[in-house]
């Protein structure tokens, strides 16, 4: 079976070549493609169309891709978390270091410098130098909000600088727990987080329970001069909160890596706005990290069936007992299993191995068959009600 795969985007080749060394073809121009991966690119509902899959986002978040009518659809939307976390995490360090030591004003008021001989350049500098004094990081607390990959690194960072970290997360999982150092403080307070810290970063994925998470009842609470670093998403920030907050002193920086007119204006003019040009996982590194990890996802899922790191679909991964496999992709809704083998036994189908999970309204099952199952079998499960899809592979 030759699987068609569409890119969007530059797709680094580290990951491509894993999908082009066995039966795909890929390209930014193929026609009813089985998958498709991409980067920043806003996949529009219209290119669902009934061949597609599953859709590979290389990189953690996935605001630009229509995961409820893929859902609806029975295709599965992968994410790559943690293959730019370290990228991430080391922009946040710049973040954290611009925020407070007035690297990017101090740079500024040098190349400024105009129409002064080599004999007053030293003594100007070191006049002008006072106003970019700043703080060290030692000592200082570090509210790390998102515990997931990126979440993970950054407080392990903030621990290795001798900050004091405080993490809010209230999905963490245990995996994610136990890499974190013993002494990153845990609450499930967010109001807590923001009262207490010295800076803040953001590690959430933008969906509509973090739509402005940070807003203006959020930021009246924080701990005054709060520098606040957004490398997640910029919506789960409400800018305009921001700005006020900025205005009052409350807030006494803000750093992003999410332009927005407002926020240029207010960084032109007052300069406690630090804006980047959505260049946290920029690296050529994340970049071969993120193409590796969504290819390789997606050949596993195309090839046998395995869904790992999917944000729509519950994760399982199972070892081929036989040659043929089927999947069926259901509501999940009680009976479904029961008509699934009834089907598989009047056709004489011996089943090796099954395995079902579900994840809210989706049901997965993976099915290791005997013998290869006619055209007639799929067509029979595809014909139950509350089936999505039927794969056999």
């Amino acid at each position: 079976m030759n699987f068609k795969v569409k890119t969007h985007n530059a797709i680094a080749d580290t990951g491509l070549t894993r999908l082009q060394e066995g039966n795909f073809s890929v390209s930014d121009a193929q026609n009813d493609p089985d998958a498709i991966i991409l980067r920043s690119y806003k996949l529009p509902v219209d290119e669902l169309n009934n061949s597609l899959k599953a859709v590979a986002r290389a990189g953690a978040g996935y605001n630009n891709v229509p995961v409820a009518e893929c859902s609806e659809k029975g295709i599965v939307v992968f994410n790559t978390p943690g293959a730019n976390a370290n990228a991430v995490k080391e922009i946040v360090l710049a973040g954290l270091l611009m925020s407070s030591r007035g690297i990017y004003a101090g740079a500024n008021f040098v190349k400024e410098i105009d129409g002064i001989d080599s004999d007053d350049l030293k003594a100007h500098i070191e006049a002008g130098k006072k106003e970019f004094k700043g703080r060290e990081l030692k000592g200082a607390t570090l509210g790390v909000i998102g515990m997931g990959a990126i979440g993970a690194q950054v407080a392990s960072m903030g621990v290795f600088l001798d900050m004091n970290v405080i993490g809010y997360d209230p999905a963490i999982t245990v995996e994610a727990a136990w890499k974190l150092p013993n002494n990153v403080k845990r609450t499930d307070n967010l109001k807590t987080i923001f009262a207490n810290s010295d800076y803040i970063t953001l590690h959430v994925p933008a969906i509509e329970a973090t739509k402005n998470l940070i807003d203006k009842p959020l930021l009246s609470s924080c701990k005054p001069g709060l520098k606040l670093i957004n490398f997640a998403r910029d919506e789960i920030v409400d800018s305009a909160a921001v700005i006020e907050a900025l205005g009052t002193n409350q807030l006494g920086a803000y750093v992003t890596d999410f332009a927005d007119l407002n926020l240029i204006k207010r960084a032109k003019k007052d300069g406690d706005v630090i804006i980047l040009p959505h260049i946290g996982a920029s690296t050529r590194q994340a970049e071969e990290n993120c193409s590796v990890m969504a290819a390789n996802q997606l050949k596993d899922f195309l090839e046998n069936g395995n869904i790992k790191n999917s944000v729509n679909f519950p994760e399982l991964v199972e070892e081929r007992q036989s040659e043929f496999r089927i999947t069926v992709a259901n509501k999940n809704v009680a009976g479904m299993i029961g008509q699934i083998t009834t089907i598989l036994a009047e056709n004489n189908l011996n089943i090796i191995d099954m395995v079902n999970k579900s994840r809210d309204e989706i049901a997965y099952n993976v099915i290791d068959i005997e013998t290869q199952p006619s055209e007639k079998v799929i067509e029979e499960l595809k014909s139950l009600e509350n089936i999505i899809n039927v794969r056999a592979i």
